[in-house]
């Protein structure tokens, strides 16, 4: 393979891992712009959307496309109880409190599904079974192209329906005053809970897509993707929804060109110090604004 054309593969291969990190990074973008919470439990919520497609695909012999939507209804469902059991109560405590009651949950999540599946890594059934496309001498994977078309038609969705619609807009009002959202007649509760339920029916799509790339599914799947796709949501503005994509497309590309042209070794290491590179010179974020919090 000449240097150009694998050039242009390790390109496809970061748009590809980017595109999941995007996918992911939405849910935090989503959460912590309108609740001004990170929710480090989000990554795990890949884990149990796999884990909910599989059953539905081996034990009960769903199609496909069924098993996927069931795994969607069945995240959403779970970050509204995770949001209403473990974050409402602590909504008004330190932001301390609130990492650690998230840290809690993720390793409630990850210790509960090892006690259910064990912690032996199970075989993910590939479905994406359309023709590859030939671009030159490199051929594209259909895992690859339908994984990136489907996070920015969502990313586009998305974003529509948070600047148009009137659920949108009460989002918006949130995250700017929530008190003054209150008084409005806005229902804070049940529009921190629609968050919760969008970011993680996305972190649902993002497993069965990360899954269908990487097909084994481990209690621990969701750990080091969740911990990049929160990198990628920093990297591009943190509350930006079209920053979260392209942080995750930016952090796949360095990935995947670390890997090809420096070493595998490193790959962690040159994404964290992008992050910190990134916290010096621009902390709010390639597409983020700084706002000057009143005290």
């Amino acid at each position: 393979m000449s240097g150009f054309n694998q050039f242009l593969m390790q390109l496809i291969n970061g748009l590809n891992v980017g595109s999941i990190y995007a996918l992911i990074a939405l849910g935090y973008t989503m959460v912590y712009g309108i609740a001004k919470l990170i929710n480090f439990a989000h990554g795990d919520i890949i884990m149990v959307g796999a884990y909910v497609c599989l059953v539905c695909i081996n034990m009960l012999g769903l199609p496909w496309y069924v098993a996927a939507l069931i795994s969607i209804v069945a995240c959403a469902l779970l970050g509204v109880i995770m949001e209403k059991v473990a974050y409402k109560p602590l909504r008004s405590a330190s932001r301390i409190s609130l990492l650690i009651t998230a840290i809690g949950v993720s390793y409630l999540l990850e210790s509960g599904f090892q006690l259910i599946f064990t912690s032996n890594p199970k075989p993910f059934p590939s479905f994406i079974s359309l023709p590859a496309l030939k671009l030159g001498a490199v051929s594209i994977s259909s895992t690859y192209y339908v994984t990136f078309v489907i996070s920015v038609v969502l990313m586009i969705i998305l974003n529509t329906f948070v600047r148009k619609t009137n659920v949108g807009k009460a989002m918006r009002a949130v995250s700017e005053d929530e008190g003054a959202a209150r008084l409005m007649g806005i229902n804070v509760d049940r529009t921190i809970s629609l968050t919760f339920a969008i970011g993680s029916a996305l972190a649902a799509v993002a497993g069965i897509l990360y899954c269908s790339s990487y097909p084994v599914v481990t209690p621990y799947l969701g750990s080091l993707p969740g911990i990049k796709a929160f990198i990628a949501a920093v990297l591009g503005g943190i509350g930006s929804i079209p920053g979260a994509v392209l942080g995750g497309f930016i952090l796949g590309m360095v990935e995947a060109m670390t890997k090809a042209y420096i070493s595998s070794k490193l790959t962690d290491a040159i994404v964290f110090t992008v992050l910190i590179v990134m916290l010096v010179f621009k902390p709010a974020g390639i597409l983020g604004k700084n706002v000057k919090e009143k005290v």
